[in-house]
């Protein structure tokens, strides 16, 4: 078999698994119902085929990734040849690129503590803006957090009930930020049914009584493969600090651009409340605009490591950045268990 025939089947392999996925999703219990139904060498085969399949799906590293211009607005139509990414700094081959709009499991994450009260008002009206921007196939969730985070309403394409929902927020109580980050993660990436999955959490950044550190909830979102958008109205958090020490205001907002570019996501700090409702335009907009890029690893070993990944974008003498998450971890997982991130593409 020549080379070349590899490539093309290796392709078209991995378009078939795309288009497979979009219609239903995988059941390992479904695949064993239908193999019981064949007989003999059939039955070898398609098991072979199978397992061949879900080796590809495992190795096959999906990328969500946007690229904004100088101005940090969102830059469309760009040509697969300009994309460049590495993995520990060696440049991987593109073996999947697509700029389609594909739907979004999305959640909404919401600081309700006392901290928030004056607030709390023009961040509704902005979230429900934002959800009135949503794409028919699009799911959402609205997760709120005081002490601890509360599911408010679970997936669902009715805007009409994320919007009552988001009404009847009421403003009391302390704030564990972290905590509602990762459960807000976990239960996108359980139940969303979207591959692309993304959180937008508004907050003042004043963490007082979660129980996970940093570090934990950054490994959360590597393992839950899920962008994070971060709203941080920090302006009312202490700016005084001392000699080996940040002010309040520093470390909540280094807090939250940490968690936001790691995960591929961004984070606004607005001067003014009133900046809420452009923030969730340009969130909306940033979400609509990525490409998903896909590679297989040179670096085939399953070895538990963490690989980081860094993509670049090369048109002439425009500025472009790209942002996408800044690595995953390479587990040794078992036939039809793929690597968070590595999931089938999504299409319409």
């Amino acid at each position: 078999m020549s080379g070349l025939y590899k490539i093309h089947s290796r392709v078209l392999l991995v378009l078939l698994i795309l288009s497979v996925f979009s219609l239903t999703s995988f059941s390992p219990a479904l695949g064993q119902q239908k193999n019981e139904q064949k007989s003999g060498s059939k039955e070898e085969k398609s098991k072979q085929k199978d397992e061949d399949i879900l080796q590809l799906r495992t190795e096959l590293v999906l990328l969500d990734v946007t690229v904004v211009n100088e101005n940090n607005q969102p830059v469309k139509d760009l040509k697969q040849e300009l994309f460049q990414v590495y993995e520990d700094r060696i440049l991987q081959k593109i073996e999947f690129f697509n700029r389609e709009e594909v739907p979004v499991s999305i959640g909404l994450v919401i600081d309700t503590s006392g901290t928030m009260r004056s607030k709390l008002e023009r961040v509704i009206k902005a979230s429900i803006n934002f959800v009135k921007q949503s794409r028919p196939k699009d799911e959402l969730f609205l997760i709120d957090f005081k002490e601890e985070p509360t599911l408010v309403e679970d997936f669902t394409d009715d805007i009409g009930a994320i919007q009552d929902a988001l009404n009847d927020l009421v403003a009391s109580g302390g704030t564990a930020l972290l905590d509602a980050i990762v459960v807000a993660a976990e239960h996108a990436h359980k139940n969303g049914k979207h591959r692309r999955k993304a959180l937008v959490v508004v907050s003042d950044g004043l963490e007082e009584d979660s129980y996970y550190k940093k570090e934990q909830v950054i490994d959360k979102l590597r393992e839950a493969d899920v962008q994070v958008y971060l709203v941080g109205f920090t302006n009312d958090l202490d700016s005084s600090g001392a000699l080996f020490r940040r002010s309040q205001k520093s470390r909540a907002e280094k807090l939250l651009k940490t968690i936001a570019d790691d995960s591929g996501g961004r984070a606004f700090f607005p001067k003014d409340v009133s900046e809420i409702n452009e923030i969730a335009n340009q969130i909306a907009q940033d979400i609509r605009t990525q490409y998903v890029v896909g590679y297989y690893p040179s670096n085939t070993r399953k070895d538990g490591t963490y690989r980081r990944i860094t993509v670049k974008v090369e048109d002439g003498n425009r500025k472009l950045v790209a942002r996408t998450r800044a690595g995953y971890v390479a587990k040794g997982d078992q036939p039809g268990q793929p690597q968070p991130g590595s999931r089938p593409q999504d299409h319409k």
